[in-house]
């Protein structure tokens, strides 16, 4: 008895083209999803990355301007701006505001995104580390409150 290949449950090229695709958009779901999970901000930690910080900026109800200005309200906010500090020209003339990737980008290495910046620091490389400190930043509105 001959067995003609249509008896048998042989995939096509084309359907095998189809399952490599389903096959590698599972994949890239997979890698996004555990990507986008381990970059979840957590304020807590972020409070912990921010300890650093502190040794230029405040943040909070009571909140004054030291080495580096105030960080109420900075996510949001138009750089060079903050009442009362004296920013480097290259901070108030950069045309930056602040929003989650041109923070993201700055903290990694400040000197670059916006050179002439006074501020020193050498920056947070780690992306989870990033993630924490913008959830911790973002808490606080431009009056120093927990929103």
């Amino acid at each position: 008895s001959d067995v003609c290949s249509s008896d048998l449950d042989i995939p096509t090229s084309q359907e095998k083209k189809e399952l490599n695709m389903r096959a590698l958009v599972i994949a890239g779901l997979v890698i996004l999803t555990s990507t986008t999970a381990s970059l979840a901000q957590d304020a807590a930690a972020g409070e912990k990355v921010f300890a650093v910080c502190k040794a230029c900026h405040q943040i909070g109800e009571t909140a004054k301007n030291a080495v580096g200005p105030v960080l109420n309200g900075v996510i949001g906010r138009k750089a060079g701006t903050y009442p009362g500090y004296n920013y480097s020209d290259a901070n108030k003339n950069s045309g930056l505001t602040w929003d989650e990737p041109t923070f993201r980008e700055y903290i990694k290495d400040p000197k670059a995104k916006i050179p002439g910046t006074k501020m020193t620091y050498a920056g947070v490389k780690d992306e989870q580390k990033t993630s924490d400190l913008l959830a911790y930043l973002k808490q606080y509105g431009p009056d120093g409150k927990k929103m």
